[in-house]
């Protein structure tokens, strides 16, 4: 790559090599003034000297290089993943930002593949998490206004696809477990908390049961709801080792399969997640045993589980993974270490 530096006067005719930023601190923008290719106008000239600009770049490629643009289309293709969409390349980078919302997905070791070339910068949001139609997901430049076209191709072979997998509106049954609920001794406290989580996926609540701790009275409250159409059943209680809490056995008489029965994060670690049959075939219903933890706490571990069930995505494979930042303690604004304040 050859840079000439020449008068900004001398420049009229010619189109620019890179994007020139103009920064607008009264009305607090910042964004290209003039982009690559344009062709300077003497009617440029004020503009560019009230940039701070008396010179312009003039820049000659090797036939082995490529502009800081095409670069970053080029990783965009890689990048780009189910329900994502770029922004427009500007100053060699692009944002992806997601087009429904959805459950966030990629390898997150790809990101510290590309980053390995230091002229790339690569940032995404953390994988597994929940975002919003129109939020941005990822953003990423090169440094340098040209680059080795056998780097560009290295990032774009280590690269993945960024996919938003969409909710859902699933309907839920919740079914209430504990001999003092059913006399009526205690009150429930987690219905109205659980419409709340859910509804934020789109999911809807079509009714709560009561049960003792026998295992075969929470089954048959369990297929009830199933036959109703439930396409997510959650079971609250009995999920520890106590005598009494016999909850696990009551979805393991309904279950087809059991993907994990404790998950490394606190509060809510004896968290069981089964998958039953449904009557007429069809998707697997997710049946979840959640501790009494929920009740008590705002966030737990089935906050984390919950988003992958309305995204329709199996959260075994990555639950081991969440040990690293699983203590619900890190934030001093809501306690839990994935939200925006930590």
């Amino acid at each position: 790559m050859r840079m000439t530096q020449i008068p900004i006067e001398d420049a009229i005719g010619m189109p620019l090599a890179h994007d020139l930023t103009k920064i607008d601190a009264r009305l607090g923008t910042k964004g290209a003034r003039f982009k690559k290719g344009h062709i300077v106008t003497e009617a440029d000239l004020p503009v560019l000297r009230d940039m701070g600009r008396l010179n312009l770049s003039i820049l000659d490629l090797d036939e082995d290089e490529v502009h800081e643009d095409d670069a970053a289309r080029a990783l965009c293709e890689a990048l780009l993943g189910r329900n994502c969409a770029p922004s427009p390349p500007e100053e060699g980078r692009i944002t992806i930002k997601a087009v429904r919302d959805g459950l966030l997905l990629y390898d997150a070791n790809m990101v510290d593949r590309v980053n390995e070339d230091p002229d790339w910068v690569l940032a995404t949001l953390p994988p597994h998490r929940s975002v919003k139609a129109g939020q941005p997901v990822a953003g990423f430049r090169i440094m340098p206004l040209a680059m080795e076209r056998s780097r560009v191709e290295r990032a774009v072979r280590s690269a993945g696809a960024l996919d938003v997998a969409p909710f859902k509106p699933l309907a839920a049954g919740l079914v209430t477990t504990g001999r003092e609920l059913v006399s009526g001794r205690v009150e429930d406290a987690f219905r109205a908390k659980f419409q709340d989580k859910i509804s934020a996926y789109g999911g809807s609540l079509i009714g709560q049961r009561f049960s003792t701790d026998d295992p075969e009275e929470i089954a048959s409250a369990v297929r009830s709801f199933i036959a109703e159409g439930a396409e997510l059943v959650v079971c609250t209680g009995g999920m520890s080792v106590d005598a009494d809490d016999r909850t696990p056995g009551g979805i393991g008489l309904v279950a087809e399969r059991i993907a994990f029965r404790g998950i490394p994060m606190l509060p809510g670690a004896m968290l069981m997640l089964a998958w039953a049959k449904p009557p007429s075939g069809g998707r697997d219903i997710a049946v979840v045993g959640s501790p009494a933890c929920v009740v008590h706490d705002d966030r737990t571990a089935l906050d984390n589980v919950l988003p992958f069930i309305f995204a329709c995505e199996d959260p075994a494979p990555h639950v081991r993974m969440w040990g690293a930042g699983g203590l619900c303690e890190h934030c001093p604004v809501c306690r839990w270490p994935s939200c925006s304040f930590s």
